[in-house]
């Protein structure tokens, strides 16, 4: 049975839309699917659409909500300091458990989710003339600061709570967590070649998983917490520790077959 929640506070000028919330919010996850398929899968000059889609999931709470609203879906200090201790943890914990399926399972060949992101990062642009850690600074920072704040926000925050005003929370979880692992097929999994779209079934689905865990895991520090600031730090340190591992362990590496 669906535990009651308070509504989510609005803006006056979207009071209409108060009590469709999570549909309009299940719409926005499909749509920053499509775009981060288009900014990761398609040519180079729709990149611009992976930044902006985290940009719009970060400020989505200031167009939509009061500062009611936006405490609400966690946007606060947490009810303890010792969960950016368990966050940071957390997320060096899930990057090592990540690398080390991948390295046992696929070693450096390209059903690796490690090695997809790192030939996603040598599409971006010529990196012949820079050092491994001029590399990691230059692919690392993008990555603490965008899709962690984005993707929390909207994720963790917006979208758990806005499905929670229709469904239970362990429904609104699975549901979100969902639709964050899907849409890291963008990353793995889903390669876009010159004959069309294939897709890795094995590795992926073990990467969706892998990414469905790490979602729960996230959802757990919000949940906890009463914030989404343990949440955004554990997913600061994943990228830092999943990037750590792409520059020290499999960039220079020989990719197998």
């Amino acid at each position: 049975m669906k535990p009651a929640v308070l509504p989510i506070s609005v803006k006056p000028v979207w009071l209409g839309l108060s009590s469709h919330l999570w549909i309009l919010a299940l719409v926005l996850g499909i749509v920053f699917l499509f775009m981060r398929a288009a900014g990761t899968l398609g040519s180079a000059s729709l990149r611009w659409l992976l930044p902006v889609g985290f940009l719009v999931m970060a400020v989505l709470p200031w167009i939509l909500l009061t500062a009611t609203g936006r405490r609400q879906i966690g946007l606060r200090r947490p009810n303890n300091a010792s969960f950016y201790v368990v966050g940071a943890c957390t997320g060096v914990l899930a990057a090592t458990v990540c690398f080390l399926i991948g390295m046992s399972l696929f070693g450096n060949s390209p059903e690796n989710w490690f090695v997809s992101i790192a030939n996603g990062y040598r599409q971006t642009f010529d990196t012949t003339s820079f050092g491994l850690w001029q590399l990691y600074l230059i692919f690392t920072l993008p990555a603490i600061i965008f899709s962690p704040v984005g993707e929390e926000i909207f994720f963790r925050g917006l979208l758990q709570r806005a499905l929670e005003q229709q469904f239970s929370t362990w429904q609104s979880t699975i549901a979100e967590a969902g639709l964050f692992a899907i849409v890291h097929l963008c990353h793995h999994g889903l390669v876009l070649s010159a004959t069309g779209f294939e897709l890795y079934p094995a590795s992926a689905a073990i990467w969706v998983i892998l990414m469905f865990v790490t979602a729960l895991l996230f959802a757990w520090l919000r949940k906890a917490s009463d914030s989404l600031a343990p949440a955004i730090l554990s997913h600061i340190f994943f990228n830092a520790v999943m990037n750590l591992f792409i520059f020290t362990a499999l960039w220079a590496a020989p990719s197998t077959p």
